[in-house]
């Protein structure tokens, strides 16, 4: 029979490492009870893994591991990562004080002498036991050789040991399962009580987490160089050193190629954090199971939440509605994929028999049978997103559907989702406590898909330019792709993963709410990992949640190549210094120049180096809408003050027509002081309201609507401006669903039809990243309901884009990255120099009556003051624009018309007390 381990331990968390504080005996009485524990009313007993622990445990498993929290010590409680994941009992661990470091600071922090308690001093008093006991012995690791030797010796010097096997697998056997479990079944036929692996850290420990319960061994002892220690292979240290701490500097005198990473690289940053970031477990941090429940879990195995204990829908394998709680929603973004959702949905299908799950799909204008086959599935929550807008996009326009969810999990149309996948994942993140979990990835002929990644950095971009997929083995600072197999065989913490497939907290998708759309494909998962650690959460690879990727989502083009490289180099530019970004686009550039003769590569070097050309790479287009598309339409306002546009105004509310005419948004059109034809034009318009105010003033137009207007959000949209309808429904979506109180949409200069002076302006302007971040200078933007009461009615001011952008803090307002609106620009220089002058009039008065404003309207002091918004950055800016002789003429050309058009605005000031409001008449023939 089993009988109980004793009373609780004293306990130390060592850098994130719980350590048992055991004296010799003690520890080999627990060993040999568990060794000695029998089967009950038919039970296997779990096994206990025994870890000694030394500073290479705490760089391989505490918090600056790699492998930190993956297995399930802490604070002594059992690992249940392998009873969900091969189905059967889990293992406990006894982790033992080892190492001199170590055994010092459990004396510091207890005040008591602990003995140091290494593999190679407890191998041979529990190898003795074994004897008297007549326990079954097995030996894992070492070469075939050592096995030999030690197999003679142990018959020499230990000839009443009952020795069950010797087993010595080489590495592609401990990375492969099947042949793992192949290897565990052996030592389990062998009937081996006591199991000595030696295999090294960490890959002893994280087998023993994976393999432990199948071997049926009662206890597993993760011992290192043991199996060579008692073969005789290598030399023991003299007492001397062990006793004085330098065990280590024997080891690595003896094997400097092998070791001296481990002591001189790895070791030495936890032994700094060693006594910053320990401390002792009290009673009050930790509440040990007690004897009998300790006793019942180690011949049970069970845990107190299964998945067999989770709720059945009566509907079984039918989807959730929306407004109902659920376990999980999944969210899907399609394009073009008729040939993998009905795959995709079947396997969901079989998810609900245990889970409760709730699917939308986003489709951004699938022009093939996508739509047709997802109409088959009712309880499938399909919405248009009115075009092509990207990953990012589509997942943004259905994440408010995401609600009432424990977890969101993302998924591309192209997956297989394989049995239980959503379910492991799911427990994954209750017990990791992780902010997001992914799955391991297969493709289509089930190997494994090279999936996680690190951190991109310089240096791994430059491992990558130079090595690619060759030379795998290379450090992990070299390469941005983990090709380590043994990574893929584990769980464990990980810096981000392809997005195929993640699941996020619900909680946490909340708090980070919208996907940045600036990377429309590729680079948005980068993004969102690291906002998540960023926010203090953890980022999980569960291997037992399966995934089959067919590789088909995206599609595969040189454009779509080259948007990827493009992507990389705005995510480091987003996070990183204007000099590290610059490195890391050299990086990238020798990563294509070395590959530009491919013919799948060809022209992506010249597209990175010229980044005037980034605007043609895809980007959020826009397909025709029609009545079901119309129905998923966000409510909202679009108010165009307007005045004498009779030449323009069809031209704008042509593209916003058919919404007028379905009423799925408000149109007003507030003609102010008009004295030529725009109302009886727009009011020919179905649906589209007009209002007529007497005074000639686009801000007494704005407030005038306003007052009309009875829907939220609204977009006020200059009446030169064109803007499509996925646009407009992308604004609403954003300030309807995702907490932004102010937003614009991307937009672009059309510059055709100006002249050569007039367009060099314009391409310098492009080159200047400030003038895209800002909600002025588009000629459009949207406010939510909140947003507008932060200030009530329009200021009378001439710039009142510039006054609405003044009042959000950066986190309050989004630039979109939309199908860009169009805006014409100025065709002579007399039109561009009087739109300059009426810029710089509302800038100039924006900061003059800023002391004159209400109290309730906030003003940035930076601006108090300032003739011109952010000169000193544009300077810079426009400087750090040029790269050669034709962006230098840009440049200067930029500079000359903006310093005419100041100098003769403040002589124009000086002279005329009513401002006469200047128009670009020149865009409007």
């Amino acid at each position: 029979m089993f009988t109980a381990l004793g009373g609780a331990m004293q306990q130390v968390d060592l850098v994130g490492v719980v350590v048992d504080l055991l004296g010799l005996e003690d520890a080999l009485d627990r060993v040999t009870q568990r060794a000695l524990a029998t089967q009950e009313h038919g039970s296997e007993v779990r096994p206990l893994s025994v870890v000694s622990a030394n500073l290479d445990h705490i760089a391989q498993f505490g918090r600056l591991g790699r492998w930190y929290d993956t297995l399930d010590y802490s604070l002594g409680m059992p690992n249940v990562s392998c009873a969900v994941q091969h189905g059967s009992n889990s293992d406990d661990w006894l982790v033992l004080l080892d190492g001199a470091p170590l055994v010092a600071e459990a004396t510091r922090l207890t005040g008591k002498t602990w003995p140091r308690l290494a593999g190679s001093d407890i191998i041979g008093p529990l190898l003795d036991r074994a004897e008297t006991e007549g326990l079954s012995v097995g030996f894992l690791g070492g070469s075939y050789v050592v096995q030999r030797v030690l197999s003679r010796s142990v018959t020499r010097t230990r000839p009443s040991l009952k020795v069950s096997g010797y087993w010595a697998p080489d590495r592609k056997e401990l990375i492969d399962h099947e042949a793992s479990l192949r290897l565990a079944d052996s030592i389990r036929s062998a009937r081996t009580q006591i199991l000595v692996v030696g295999l090294g850290k960490p890959r002893q420990e994280l087998w023993m987490a994976k393999y432990g319960p199948t071997t049926g061994a009662n206890v597993l002892l993760a011992f290192g160089a043991v199996v060579d220690f008692l073969a005789g292979s290598i030399q023991r240290a003299p007492s001397w050193a062990s006793e004085n701490g330098l065990e280590w500097a024997w080891r690595l005198a003896l094997e400097p190629r092998r070791l001296a990473r481990r002591y001189l690289v790895d070791d030495p940053p936890s032994l700094l954090r060693l006594r910053r970031e320990s401390r002792l477990i009290t009673s009050n941090s930790l509440n040990p199971p007690s004897e009998n429940e300790f006793v019942a879990a180690a011949l049970d195995g069970s845990t107190s939440e299964t998945l067999s204990e989770l709720d059945r829908s009566p509907l079984a394998r039918c989807f959730s509605p929306h407004g109902q709680q659920v376990d999980v929603t999944v969210l899907a973004v399609t394009f073009n994929n008729a040939d993998t959702i009905e795959e995709l949905i079947a396997t969901l299908r079989a998810e609900t028999e245990a889970l409760s799950l709730r699917v939308v799909v986003a489709d951004n204008g699938s022009s093939d049978s996508t739509l047709e086959l997802l109409a088959q599935h009712p309880d499938v929550i399909t919405v248009r997103t009115g075009g092509n807008l990207g990953y990012a996009g589509g997942l943004n326009t259905v994440m408010h559907l995401a609600r009432g969810c424990e977890a969101v999990l993302v998924l591309n149309p192209d997956l297989m989702v394989q049995p239980q996948a959503i379910s492991l994942l799911l427990d994954r993140m209750r017990r990791s406590g992780a902010g997001i979990v992914v799955p391991q990835l297969l493709e289509s002929d089930g190997s494994t898909y090279i999936s996680l990644r690190r951190e991109p950095s310089i240096f791994t971009a430059i491992g990558d330019a130079l090595c690619g997929a060759r030379f795998t083995g290379r450090p992990s600072w070299a390469s941005e792709l983990d090709y380590d197999a043994e990574s893929y065989q584990h769980p464990h913490r990980i810096d981000w993963a392809t997005g195929a497939a993640l699941l996020i907290n619900g909680s946490l998708a909340q708090r980070l709410g919208a996907w940045d759309e600036q990377f429309f494909l590729y680079s948005e998962e980068v993004d969102y990992f690291r906002r998540a650690r960023e926010g203090g959460e953890s980022i999980w690879y569960e291997p037992a949640a399966r995934m089959t990727h067919h590789m088909g989502g995206s599609g595969a083009s040189t454009a779509l190549s080259a948007l990827m490289a493009v992507n990389r180099i705005r995510y480091v530019r987003k996070y990183h210094t204007k000099n590290y970004a610059s490195a890391f686009r050299s990086a990238v550039l020798l990563a294509e120049g070395l590959r530009a003769f491919k013919p799948n590569r060809r022209g992506i070097f010249k597209t990175i180096l010229d980044e005037s050309s980034w605007g043609e790479l895809p980007r959020p287009s826009v397909v025709p809408q029609n009545q079901d598309a119309l129905a998923d339409f966000p409510s909202g306002t679009i108010i165009i003050p307007a005045h004498n546009e009779e030449s323009v105004i069809a031209r704008t509310l042509h593209h916003l027509a058919v919404l007028a005419a379905s009423g799925s948004v408000q149109v007003i059109v507030a003609c102010n002081g008009c004295t030529d034809r725009t109302a009886s034009i727009a009011s020919s318009f179905p649906g589209v309201k007009v209002i007529e105010v007497e005074e000639a003033s686009k801000v007494a137009a704005l407030n005038a609507a306003d007052e009309v207007a009875t829907r939220w959000p609204r977009v006020y949209l200059d009446a030169d401006i064109e803007m499509s309808p996925t646009a407009v429904k992308m604004v609403l979506d954003r300030l309807t669903h995702s907490g932004a109180l102010a937003a614009r949409p991307a937009f672009e200069y059309d510059d055709s039809r100006a002249s050569a002076l007039v367009r060099a302006f314009y391409r310098a302007r492009r080159r200047i990243p400030s003038t895209s971040q800002a909600l002025w200078g588009a000629g459009v933007y949207g406010l939510s309901k909140e947003g507008h009461a932060k200030f009530g009615a329009f200021p009378t001011l001439t710039a009142d884009d510039l006054f609405v952008d003044q009042q959000f803090e950066t986190w309050e307002k989004v630039v979109l990255n939309t199908p860009p609106v169009r805006v014409v620009t100025p065709r002579t220089v007399a039109s561009l120099s009087a739109i300059l002058q009426r810029n710089y009039r509302g800038q100039t008065e924006f900061t003059e009556n800023a002391k004159k404003l209400p109290q309730s309207v906030p003003v940035p002091t930076a601006f108090l003051g300032s003739g011109d918004i952010g000169s000193r950055r544009t300077t810079r800016e426009l400087l750090g624009s040029v790269r050669g002789p034709g962006s230098a003429f840009d440049a200067a050309i930029y500079a000359f018309f903006v310093a005419s058009a100041r100098l003769k605005q403040k002589r124009l000031s000086a002279k005329i007390a009513i401002p006469v409001w200047e128009r670009d008449v020149s865009s409007r023939s």
